[in-house]
């Protein structure tokens, strides 16, 4: 298949229980775009055939609904971290690609997931907040937007609360720009403290069809 091919999906509602939808295709612009409108994001392990997902109930966050606990709201008014966007994408990703997770002995972002995301950063609709401490780079997140949703991928921290810092600073511009939804695809604690919740698939697609459009 040419790699630069749309490669369409079934309906949603062919999603099995884990919310897997489709295998296969490819990671082009076109095909990634089309895949967000429709809420469905690539997720599998290196060296695996592309998967994508469709998952039932969805994980967001509304940003207005944002929680900053108290002491998290300590670590912003001792300005620990400086805040930037789309300063440092490579490097964000990069570092989420190398963070080690409790519940992940690996990591899903591949060579092929790092190319394609570089690429639709550099199209302008990939984009990063990062926390920087003494000119490090620390923390920070990427993630998709379009239209009024921002689809997150990935965070990492190299510094406690660091990726709490990155997020909750990208929430605040995210809500001064009118954007109504963000997706966190699948459950994380470290989200749940920050305010996401569940809401069904067939709830998230009509927000999703009113938000992009």
């Amino acid at each position: 298949m040419d790699e630069e091919a749309i490669y369409d999906f079934p309906g949603i509602e062919a999603a099995d229980e884990n919310g897997l939808l489709a295998v296969g295709g490819n990671l082009s612009f076109a095909t990634l775009m089309n895949a967000y409108k429709k809420g469905i994001f690539p997720w599998y392990n290196p060296g695996e055939i592309i998967q994508w997902f469709s998952p039932d109930p969805r994980f967001v966050l509304f940003p207005g609904k944002i929680k900053i606990s108290h002491s998290m709201r300590n670590v912003l008014n001792k300005h620990l971290f400086k805040f930037t966007v789309d300063k440092a994408f490579p490097h964000v990703i990069k570092n989420c690609r190398k963070a080690k997770r409790d519940d992940d002995p690996g990591t899903w972002i591949s060579d092929e997931i790092e190319k394609a995301y570089n690429n639709l950063f550099e199209k302008g609709f990939a984009h990063s907040g990062e926390a920087w401490q003494n000119n490090e780079l620390v923390g920070g997140l990427y993630g998709v937007l379009i239209g009024k949703v921002f689809f997150g991928e990935s965070m990492f921290a190299k510094k406690s609360n660091a990726s709490k810092f990155a997020f909750i600073n990208w929430v605040e511009i995210l809500k001064k720009n009118g954007i109504e939804l963000i997706d966190c695809q699948v459950y994380t604690q470290h989200l749940e403290s920050l305010g996401a919740e569940f809401i069904s698939r067939e709830e998230f697609n009509g927000l999703l069809k009113k938000s992009i459009e």
